[in-house]
């Protein structure tokens, strides 16, 4: 995971679109850190004695770790990882991470008519910020696409992750219609492992160390694993490498061999391979059928 935010710039024809986003990002926290971090934007900068007052929406999304909450309508409470932090407008709040565990977190902050329509309806309640919906791959794939978004601000960017964000707050919460009426822990465990496997997708991981964070047993971890998924843990993981991979090679100009290191494959021979195994062509031929040169 690297830490990553942004700030930014809404004109007159963004806000009549109905709903804006302000900024997003995700930061990795370290058990003992600081934070925020010390170099956070003043105007969004608060810490735990001094709370603080937004003027806009924050959908906070709590992927590892635990840490604390507390806001005017809401008393301190324990949040653990799988938790969904919503912040309201002129709502005093604070929040950090425990100094034992730290957490990851992914936000994205916004304003408009929609989301304000959604508060009067009774759909997001500042009487209660903090959802659980435990750790949800498609949610997650969300926030990583309207922070790649906003990373390259393409022209017309602005509704397309606003459009985002209001499936981000729709699937947020269908998921908590449906942890109520199901809550079950094995469930639970192969969604965070789906999470954890996607954060370490350019590192040296496996199923084995996934199984280890999540205190289970590697046997039955990989039993569980497939029954719910179809995959073995490692083949999920490599597969999820290759839909990096072909990602890369339509859309970018990197080098395969750069793109096998990125992907910490042991060599580009043995990535190559892989590759036309579950392709069916080798990642060059792959690349003259399928790269965008507009991408550049």
């Amino acid at each position: 995971m690297v830490n990553y935010y942004k700030y930014l710039p809404v004109s007159k024809e963004d806000e009549s679109w109905g709903l804006t986003v302000l900024n997003a990002g995700c930061t990795h926290i370290e058990a003992t850190n600081d934070y925020p971090f010390k170099d956070h934007p003043a105007h969004h900068n608060f810490n735990w004695n001094s709370w603080r007052i937004l003027q806009e929406y924050q959908v906070i999304y709590i992927t590892n770790g635990q840490g604390v909450f507390e806001s005017d309508s809401y008393q301190q409470t324990i949040v653990k990882a799988g938790t969904i932090i919503v912040l309201f407008p002129n709502e005093r709040h604070r929040y950090k991470p425990d100094s034992h565990t730290g957490w990851d977190e992914y936000w994205v902050g916004v304003k408009g008519d929609i989301i304000d329509n959604l508060v009067t309806s009774g759909y997001l309640r500042p009487d209660n910020p903090c959802l659980y919906i435990g750790f949800n791959d498609s949610i997650f794939n969300i926030y990583n696409s309207i922070i790649e978004k906003t990373r390259e601000e393409r022209s017309g960017y602005q509704p397309l992750v606003s459009g985002a964000v209001l499936h981000l707050i729709g699937a947020c919460y269908a998921a908590v219609k449906q942890s109520t009426a199901e809550n079950k822990e094995a469930e639970n465990i192969i969604n965070r492992a789906r999470l954890l496997f996607r954060s370490n997708i350019s590192n040296a991981y496996s199923p084995e160390q996934a199984a280890q964070e999540l205190n289970v047993g590697y046997s039955w971890f990989r039993k569980l694993f497939k029954s719910y998924t179809g995959l073995s843990p490692g083949q999920y993981y490599l597969q999820l490498k290759i839909e990096k991979a072909k990602d890369l090679l339509s859309n970018s100009n990197m080098p395969v061999k750069e793109i096998s290191i990125a992907l910490n494959f042991e060599s580009n021979f043995y990535f190559s391979r892989i590759f036309k195994e579950k392709t069916g062509l080798r990642p060059t031929e792959y690349r003259k059928r399928n790269y965008d040169p507009a991408t550049e």
